[in-house]
């Protein structure tokens, strides 16, 4: 099976099954989803919405945010993964987008780079699910599935796997195609133990069709 076939077979596969994959953190607008973004590094996406409504309710726009004390916001924060440093990434977060940006949440990847606690990651998610740009925000689900399943070859590090990935699908489904990943690797190409009798790409699957002969 060439490239170009596997990727038609996954991408078939999740217009039929998944064709309306979208992010499981809750938000209402931009801000909120940085926000959101920001405290799911490393954390589950059920932990942050459980944390999420409380800061909402408390600082529901860049500018009340910007005005937060350290000592108001972590106890707000403290059952996320990280406490400490995303305290202060969400606070200066908010007060550049005050400064720089007018407290608007910014729509390129370079200029949401300049802000605290934004990583590659973060910008992707941001402009692919907020604008639907063609960006791709590479997990450690997106990392391990598209390893899986063979649509990425010997890419050792996240910006690897991200070109890879935006090379071969099409420009038009890779804002769908990172929910895809994240969703198939959360529930079913789990990291121990995958559930390759429930998942309907084991056909084309590299690693269960050479699973025997790799450790498990």
């Amino acid at each position: 099976m060439t490239k170009t076939q596997r990727y038609k077979f996954v991408i078939d596969y999740f217009l039929t099954h998944a064709p309306n994959a979208e992010t499981e953190l809750l938000y209402t607008n931009p801000f909120q989803l940085l926000v959101a973004v920001i405290l799911s590094a490393q954390c589950t996406d059920k932990r942050v919405n459980m944390t999420t409504p409380a800061i909402f309710n408390e600082y529901p726009t860049a500018e009340k945010l910007a005005g937060a004390g350290f000592d108001d916001l972590f106890p707000l924060i403290k059952s996320i993964s990280y406490p400490n440093n995303k305290t202060k990434h969400l606070i200066g977060m908010a007060s550049m987008l005050v400064e720089k940006f007018s407290g608007i949440v910014p729509m390129t990847v370079e200029e949401l780079l300049l802000l605290p606690g934004v990583g590659r990651k973060t910008a992707n998610v941001i402009t692919s699910v907020i604008d639907d740009q063609p960006n791709m925000a590479v997990d450690t689900h997106v990392f391990r599935v598209s390893a899986r399943l063979g649509l990425t070859t010997n890419a050792t590090t996240p910006l690897a796997v991200e070109n890879q990935l935006i090379k071969h699908f099409p420009k038009k489904y890779i804002y769908r195609a990172h929910h895809w990943l994240i969703l198939h690797g959360r529930y079913i190409c789990i990291a121990r133990s995958p559930r390759c009798n429930d998942c309907g790409l084991r056909t084309v699957c590299w690693y269960f069709n050479n699973k025997k002969n790799i450790s498990q």
